[in-house]
């Protein structure tokens, strides 16, 4: 697959920030602020960086309609199931959108206010999603901007769920972050009288096809969605930092009597691809070596 964008390029030699010939961190006569712990504060340092500020981007979304319209159950749809990306197709598409323009859009404001601050990336982005006092949801992006004290820089600033530990040991073992990505998901499966045969308590120990066919839908097609979302920052591969999944029913609008159940999976994780090692000697350094005995 041909990747869209490199957020370091193929040729760097070395570690990204490891030079020390460059100049990087807070202006002179600013105070700077971190969100960083002190040992991940230590371990961005000594792979290089520098952090120059905490930065935040938030997005308050009204959220209206988000149910389908109709019920699955109703068609003749194989196995009851409706999602966005499906072949039946959905009305949960509109949502999934938003949900993916809403996070897209705190996490862009972050990495605006990191551009401004002199910033090569954010690490430790925590990703929040609540109920807004006023109506709607907000979303927000917190994290540490960090400016690498090299001579290579980005061609964009990177976003890395990662703490500064973490961050380190990717740099010392090879890989860069290119930036954060998203799977989502909605579905739903209309309740019939094949799936309300086996939840009462009287029909024993059994497993709910129904049910795990919906969750394993939903999880899969998330996860083909955060493959996708990684490749178009260039990544070789994610780093996973977040799993939700959110089940929820209502009666169903069309037939009577009748349940539908909804699942919504997010998946959040970190892109990540290789740079080049060519001049570093693979693996550990060696030992220094010396003798204990007498020379004679």
């Amino acid at each position: 697959m041909a990747r869209e964008s490199m957020t370091y390029s193929r040729g760097n030699a070395g570690t990204p920030g490891a030079a020390a010939d460059g100049t990087a961190g807070p202006r002179h006569g600013r105070t700077w602020d971190s969100a960083l712990p002190a040992e991940e504060f230590a371990a961005v340092k000594g792979v290089g960086f520098e952090p120059v500020g905490q930065v935040l981007g938030t997005a308050v979304f009204n959220i209206g309609y988000s149910s389908v319209w109709g019920c699955p159950g109703a068609w003749s749809a194989a196995d009851g199931v409706k999602a966005q990306s499906s072949a039946w197709g959905s009305s949960f598409a509109p949502l999934v959108r938003t949900m993916y323009a809403a996070r897209r859009l705190a996490l862009s404001r972050a990495v605006d206010e990191c551009r401004a601050l002199g910033g090569d990336g954010i690490v430790g982005v925590k990703l929040r999603v609540g109920a807004f006092p006023a109506g709607g949801l907000e979303f927000t992006a917190l994290g540490t901007a960090v400016r690498a004290r090299s001579r290579i820089r980005p061609r964009q600033p990177f976003t890395s769920h990662l703490s500064g530990q973490d961050f380190a040991k990717l740099l010392h073992g090879g890989w860069v972050p290119t930036g954060l990505a998203f799977g989502i998901a909605l579905a739903t499966r209309h309740d019939d009288w094949r799936t309300s045969r086996r939840i009462p308590w009287t029909a024993g120990n059994q497993e709910v096809d129904a049910y795990t066919l919906l969750i394993n839908h939903v999880r899969h097609d998330a996860r083909e969605q955060l493959a996708l979302d990684a490749s178009k920052h260039g990544g070789d591969g994610i780093v996973v930092d977040d799993v939700t999944l959110r089940v929820w029913e209502r009666d169903c609008l069309t037939i009577g009597s009748t349940r539908d159940l909804s699942a919504e999976a997010v998946f959040v994780g970190t892109s990540i691809a290789r740079f080049d090692h060519s001049g570093r000697p693979a693996g550990a350094r060696p030992l220094t070596i010396m003798r204990l005995e007498r020379e004679r």
